[in-house]
C-alpha cells in the first residue's frame, strides 16, 4: 500500500496536467492524449490509473451535475469532456502495454526455459490461433527482447531466435508482393500448387527471392516436386535462426494466401476452394518436415506443433470442407501418402469439437486412398466426439461418411442405416447439404444391395433411383457443386448397375465436369474410371480407353487403390484389340490427354497398365 500512494499521486497529477493542457488550447489532437499516456503510465500498473482515472470522471460529473453557476458549470463540463478523452484513449494504450507486457513475458518464458523447450514455447506464444496474436511490429520487438536478454543474461542461442525472428519478417517483405503474381505466369489456364516442375508455380517464384540458403533448399525442393522428408533428413542438425527463419516465411505465407483467396468469393476458380488447398498443401508440408526430421528430436516436434496450429485453425473456417475437396489443387508427388502423416499430431489433441473436424478430413480422404478400416476408424471417433461437442453438422457428416465408407466394404446394411440417420438428423436441423449427402448415399447404397441380391424387383432400384434424383434437385437448387458432382457420379454408377449405359454416360459426363468445377480430383478420378466401363459396355472402345486411361493416371496420382479397377479394364482392352490397336486407339486422344496431364502422364499411361499385370 505504501509503494501505490507515490504512484497514485504520480496519476493524479499525469490526469491533471492533461485536463488543463485541455483546457488551455495546448491539446491539438487526440494522439497527444495517447503519447503522454503512453509516457506516462509504467507497465504493470494500469489498474491503479485506471482506478485514478475512474474516480476523477465520477467526482467530476458529480461537479457538472450539482453545479449552478454557468461559468463554473461550463469549466467542469469542459474537464469531463477531457477526461473522457482520457478515457477513450487509454483503452488503445491499454492494448498496446498488454501486448507490451506479452511481448516482455514472451520474451523471458523463453529466456529462462531449458534450451530443448525454447523452440516450442516460441511457437505457442506466436501461435495465430491465439486471441491476439502477435503482428509483424509485436515480433520485431520481442526479436530486440531477446536479442537484449542476449547482452543481459549471456544466453547466446537466444541470439539465433532473434535473428531469425528478423530475417523471416524481411524474407516476408520481399515476398509480399509477389505473394500471387505466379498464378498468371506464362498464360496458365488454372490455380493452383503446380506448374513445370523447377520452373514455374509459387516454389520457384518464391524460392527466387529469398537468401536464407535453408528456406531456399526447401523451397527449391517444392518446386522440382521432389521428397520434402528426404530434404529434412539431408540437413542434419540445422540452426534455430534457419528454422525461425523458415517458420516466420511459410506462416505468412499461407495467410496471406488465405486471406487473398477468402476475398474472392465470386471466383470459381479461386475462393474457399483455393484455402482449403492452401491450408492443407502447408500443413502437408510441414508434416513432411517433421516426419523427415522425426518427431523425437526438437525440430521434428516443433514442426508437428505447426502442423496443429494450422488445422485447429482451419477447422473454424466456415468453408472447411466437411464432405470433401480433399485434394483440391494440389499436385507434386508430395501428396503420396501425406495424409497419414497428419495423424500424428492428433493423438496430442483433446477430444474437442476441431479434433472431430480434422478427424472428418483423415477418415473421407483414406477411404479415397482404399483404407476403408482405417476410413471406418477415424469416422467413428469423429462422430463421438461431435456428438459430445454438440456439433451436429460433423455429427451428420461423419454419418454419410461412414454410408459411403461402409458400400465400399459391401456393407450395404450398415451404409443404409447410417444414410437413413443422416437423413432423419438433417432435416430436423435444416442442415440442407448434409440432406443432399444423405439422399445420394441412401439412394447409392439401396442400389448396391439391390444389385447384390437376387430376384429384385425394378420397383426397387426405382426408388433408390427417386432418393438420388431428389438429393441432385436440391443441389441444383442450393449451387452446392460438390453435393451435385456426388449425386451425378452416384446415379451414373445407378444406371450402370441397371445396365443403361447410355443414362450413366450422361450422368457420369456431367459429374466429371461439375468435379472439375468444384476441384474435387478424387471424384473426378472415380468418374473418368466408372465412365471407361460405360463406354466399354457400349462397345465405345476408344472412349473407354481414352476415360479409363484418364481416371486410371488421376486415381494413382492421389494414391487411391481406385487406379486397379480402370486398369484391369484396359488390360482386357489391350488383350481384345492386342497391343498395337490398343495404342492406336489411345494416341488417337493423345493432345486431349496431353492438355489434362501433360507428356510424362500421357507416356506413364503404358507403365501403369503394365504395372497392374505384373502385381
Amino acid at each position: 500500500m505504501s509503494e501505490s500512494v507515490p504512484l497514485r499521486d504520480k496519476y493524479l497529477a499525469l490526469i491533471d496536467e492533461i485536463v488543463q493542457a485541455t483546457l488551455k488550447g495546448k491539446i491539438s489532437s487526440q494522439g497527444q492524449v495517447y503519447q503522454m499516456l503512453l509516457k506516462g503510465v509504467t507497465v504493470g500498473t494500469g489498474e491503479v490509473f485506471e482506478l485514478v482515472l475512474s474516480e476523477n470522471v465520477d467526482s467530476t460529473q458529480q461537479k457538472v451535475d450539482a453545479e449552478t453557476d454557468e461559468l463554473k458549470k461550463a469549466k467542469a463540463t469542459r474537464s469531463l469532456r477531457a477526461l473522457k478523452t482520457i478515457q477513450t484513449q487509454w483503452k488503445k494504450v491499454e492494448d498496446t502495454i498488454k501486448a507490451t507486457e506479452s511481448i516482455l513475458s514472451a520474451a523471458r518464458e523463453i529466456t529462462t526455459a531449458p534450451e530443448n523447450e525454447r523452440l516450442a514455447i516460441l511457437l505457442r506464444v506466436t501461435d495465430p490461433n491465439r486471441k491476439q496474436p502477435l503482428n509483424q511490429k509485436q515480433l520485431q520487438q520481442l526479436a530486440k527482447s531477446l536479442q537484449h536478454n542476449v547482452d543481459t543474461f549471456k544466453i547466446k542461442s537466444l541470439e539465433e531466435f532473434s535473428q531469425g525472428i528478423a530475417r523471416g519478417i524481411a524474407s516476408w517483405g520481399k515476398l509480399q508482393q509477389h505473394l500471387i503474381s505466379w498464378m498468371y505466369e506464362q498464360n496458365r489456364s488454372s490455380i493452383g500448387f503446380g506448374g513445370i516442375p523447377g520452373e514455374t508455380g509459387p516454389w520457384a517464384t518464391w524460392g527466387n527471392l529469398i537468401d536464407g540458403e535453408f528456406s531456399k533448399g526447401l523451397f527449391r525442393t517444392l518446386a522440382k516436386q521432389e521428397s520434402t522428408i528426404e530434404f529434412a533428413r539431408s540437413q542434419g542438425n540445422i540452426n534455430r535462426r534457419d528454422w525461425v527463419e523458415l517458420t516466420l516465411i511459410l506462416q505468412y505465407l499461407q495467410r496471406g494466401l488465405v486471406n487473398w483467396f477468402d476475398q474472392q468469393a465470386y471466383n470459381v476458380k479461386a475462393g474457399s476452394n483455393l484455402s482449403i488447398s492452401t491450408f492443407l498443401t502447408f500443413a502437408v508440408i510441414w508434416s513432411q518436415l517433421g516426419n523427415g526430421f522425426g518427431a523425437d528430436t526438437i525440430i521434428g516436434s516443433a514442426a508437428w506443433q505447426v502442423v496443429l496450429q494450422i488445422l485447429r485453425n482451419f477447422s473454424q473456417r466456415p468453408y472447411f470442407p466437411l464432405y470433401g475437396g480433399i485434394f483440391a489443387s494440389f499436385s507434386g508427388n508430395y501428396l503420396k501418402d501425406a495424409l497419414s502423416y497428419l495423424d500424428e499430431p492428433l493423438r496430442r489433441v483433446e477430444g474437442t469439437q476441431e479434433k472431430a473436424r480434422i478427424l472428418t478430413i483423415l477418415g473421407y480422404s483414406q477411404r479415397a486412398l482404399g483404407q476403408y478400416e482405417s476410413s471406418v476408424k477415424f469416422h467413428q471417433e469423429a462422430l463421438e466426439i461431435a456428438r459430445k461437442a454438440e456439433d451436429k453438422a460433423c455429427e451428420i457428416a461423419n454419418l454419410n461418411h461412414l454410408s459411403r465408407t461402409y458400400v465400399d466394404q459391401k456393407n450395404y446394411a450398415e451404409a443404409i442405416n447410417n444414410s437413413q440417420r443422416a437423413l432423419i438428423l438433417s432435416r430436423q436441423t435444416g442442415d440442407k447439404i448434409s440432406e443432399v449427402n444423405a439422399l445420394a448415399n441412401l439412394g447409392y447404397s439401396e442400389v448396391m444391395q439391390a444389385q447384390q441380391s437376387e430376384d429384385v424387383e425394378a420397383q426397387t432400384y426405382e426408388m433408390a433411383i427417386n432418393y438420388l434424383q431428389e438429393g441432385l434437385n436440391l443441389s441444383v437448387k442450393l449451387g452446392d457443386l460438390q453435393s451435385k458432382a456426388l449425386c451425378l457420379s452416384s446415379l451414373g454408377v445407378a444406371y450402370m448397375v441397371i445396365e443403361k449405359a447410355t443414362e450413366a454416360v450422361k450422368y457420369l459426363e456431367e459429374g466429371f465436369k461439375i468435379a472439375q468445377t468444384s476441384g474435387d480430383v478424387y471424384l473426378q478420378g472415380l468418374n473418368l474410371a466408372y465412365l471407361g466401363s460405360a463406354n466399354y459396355s457400349l462397345a465405345n472402345f476408344e472412349r473407354a480407353i481414352y476415360t479409363g486411361s484418364l481416371g486410371m493416371y488421376i486415381l494413382n496420382q492421389i494414391a487411391s487403390r481406385e487406379w486397379h479397377k480402370p486398369a484391369k479394364l484396359l488390360s482386357i482392352l489391350q488383350n481384345q484389340l492386342g497391343k498395337e490397336g490398343f495404342q492406336n486407339l489411345l494416341a488417337n486422344n493423345r493432345q486431349k490427354m496431353i492438355s489434362f496431364i501433360g507428356v510424362d502422364g500421357y507416356d506413364y499411361i503404358p507403365k501403369l497398365i503394365e504395372e497392374y499385370r505384373n502385381n
